[in-house]
């Protein structure tokens, strides 16, 4: 298979310059043209929960890389300006500012935008995706009291630990029964929710949002389905994503809770997805994925580098992704299955430093280690092990 000459890659997120990084490194020689929607020269998201919006870092520290880094990549970046149509068979992108730009192999990474609540348009409601987001959520905690996190998952709980280091009055709603229990199972979220509980954030979990209240134009509560209401000065809606696919509609590519790709994540012919945007067959689980998480933005920018030069071979990885909520370091490999059955392998939860082992009929799916970062890794083999064979 000969390169292409042109690639473009429609998203400057983590996903996209990684993907152009992997190219230059496989000696891909070609024109590469990176698309972005924002004006910021491209940064890391993980940051903008934690050190960007508590202050420890100042906003360029959270860039991917170097303005001479990027330069030296040999790639035009066009910041500013989103892809609004995508004609596949002429591997063209129209562009909100009329631009037209076309290459021979396309590469979409315009990962996913935030879902949000009726009434979200109060002053004080914030979503955080990004870098804009977290400033503007920093500002309005610097100058308020009472913080309602709406959600339970991975950011809402990395919002609430940090917003408390902060010194606010915050509470975490949500219909889980825990912090994170879609994510990491009833064990964990237990000792999760004891964190929290012990650092002073409040729980109201297990009960559905109804709504936000207002008053005077500005956010004063949300309310519960119970009928609650909890007093605010700032909510952060923080309930998930949707792959952003709308400027993808009636190109005919598959769109199914992401960018439906084969197992080389790609769409179409000379058309690929990439990061939280792509939904792939991963041929170990036999069906198809989709992540959302910092290591599958590199990795599988490297898979598709290698598939635009030339090599064929799927995209299989072992899912991995952390969190870092007040002293607590959690790190996931693998997939952590509702259905699993969980023991602690090393550790003691009463001591917040173990590795939890996860499994379902009888095969290990994943392992998670708090504050045990290097047996963790060692645990993760026998998720690899596991992946010699299909997982039903």
């Amino acid at each position: 298979m000969t390169p292409p000459d042109q690639v473009l890659v429609v998203g400057a997120s983590a996903a996209g310059v990684s993907t152009v990084e992997a190219l230059r490194r496989k000696q891909y020689s070609g024109e590469i043209t990176v698309l972005g929607a924002e004006t910021h020269a491209p940064y890391d998201r993980p940051p903008l929960s934690k050190q960007v919006l508590s202050g420890a870092w100042a906003p360029d520290k959270a860039e991917l890389r170097t303005r001479e880094m990027l330069s030296a990549l040999e790639a035009e970046f066009v910041l500013g300006d989103s892809a609004i149509a995508l004609d596949p068979a002429a591997r063209t992108v129209q562009t909100a500012a009329g631009r037209t730009l076309r290459a021979d192999a396309i590469v979409i990474a315009t990962g996913v935008r935030p879902r949000t609540l009726p009434h979200d348009d109060l002053v004080g409601v914030h979503v955080l995706r990004t870098l804009d987001d977290s400033l503007a959520l920093r500002a309005d905690l610097l100058i308020s009291r009472r913080l309602v996190v709406v959600g339970e998952g991975v950011l809402g709980a990395e919002i609430a630990a940090t917003a408390r280091t902060l010194g606010l009055d915050v509470t975490m709603t949500g219909p889980q029964s825990a912090p994170m229990a879609l994510q990491v199972g009833t064990v964990v979220s237990q000792v999760l929710a004891e964190l929290h509980t012990e650092r002073g954030v409040r729980l109201r979990l297990g009960a559905g949002v109804r709504s936000l209240v207002g008053a005077g134009g500005r956010v004063a509560g949300v309310e519960l389905g119970t009928g609650e209401v909890l007093p605010a000065d700032v909510v952060v809606v923080a309930i998930g994503a949707i792959p952003a696919t709308e400027w993808l509609e009636g190109s005919g590519l598959l769109l199914d809770n992401g960018v439906v790709c084969d197992s080389r994540c790609r769409a179409a012919e000379g058309i690929y997805a990439v990061g939280d945007v792509a939904r792939w067959h991963h041929d170990h689980f036999g069906e198809l994925i989709r992540l959302e998480n910092r290591t599958n933005a590199t990795e599988q920018a490297m898979a598709v580098a290698a598939v635009i030069v030339g090599e064929d071979r799927p995209y299989a990885p072992v899912p991995y992704f952390w969190t870092d909520q007040f002293d607590a370091k959690l790190q996931v490999h693998g997939v952590l299955r509702a259905d699993a059955e969980v023991d602690i392998v090393e550790g003691q939860t009463s001591a917040r430093r173990f590795v939890a082992r996860y499994r379902s009929a009888g095969v290990t799916t994943g392992v998670l280690g708090w504050n045990m970062p290097k047996q963790a890794r060692l645990h993760r083999q026998e998720v690899v092990d596991a992946l010699t064979v299909p997982i039903s």
